[in-house]
């Protein structure tokens, strides 16, 4: 069973409903039991980092143990943040530390949020973009992330920086944009995601 986490800060319903356009059956729990069951997990976000790492606190380890047993885990927008070191959002409170790096807030001088369509450049292979070109996602966030491994981005996209959009390293996959509000290519991607699934 592929699972949302429900853990009051995401966009569960258009999320699902990407998912059943593509045939899908997914679960959303706040129920521990069924995530530790998941065999793939999804960690959505919308909000701030601090108040969504308070709120996943009771599922952090399931989420560890999920990621280390090689099962999928995909996370989307603030549920990428959330996986790395830490965010300045709030730098008192540690994230998942999956990946080591840091979350920064856009530059000086950009239009904060960016909001829109962006156009993906692909940097590796990834399983989450098979059949995806150089495609426009749908971008809103205030915050990006800086990984200490360069070798886990798998796309970036241009907003008078390069902001990684797309992350992979093995079972782990991650986008900074939101594949559920991103038409049919976005719909893609989480075909891409169950593809993987085997």
């Amino acid at each position: 069973m592929i699972t949302i986490i429900n853990y009051g800060s995401g966009n569960l319903q258009s999320l699902k409903n990407g998912f059943s356009k593509i045939g899908a059956e997914v679960l959303v729990t706040d129920q521990a039991q069924e995530i530790e069951e998941a065999n793939a997990l999804i960690l959505p976000g919308v909000g701030a980092f601090g108040n969504a790492m308070h709120n996943l606190k009771q599922y952090q380890e399931l989420i560890i143990q999920h990621i280390e047993s090689g099962k999928p885990f995909l996370g989307i927008c603030l549920g990428l943040h959330l996986l790395f070191s830490q965010s300045a959002e709030t730098a008192e409170v540690p994230g998942l530390d999956v990946f080591p790096g840091e979350v920064i807030r856009l530059p000086p001088g950009k239009k904060i949020p960016h909001m829109g369509w962006n156009q993906l450049r692909i940097s590796k292979n990834c399983p989450l973009l098979d059949g995806i070109g150089s495609e426009y996602f749908y971008f809103v966030h205030s915050y990006y992330v800086l990984p200490q491994e360069r070798n886990i981005i798998a796309a970036v996209c241009d907003y008078g920086i390069d902001i990684p959009a797309v992350l992979c390293k093995d079972n782990i996959f991650a986008t900074q944009f939101h594949p559920e509000k991103s038409g049919k290519v976005g719909l893609n991607i989480l075909k891409n995601f169950v593809d993987f699934l085997g």
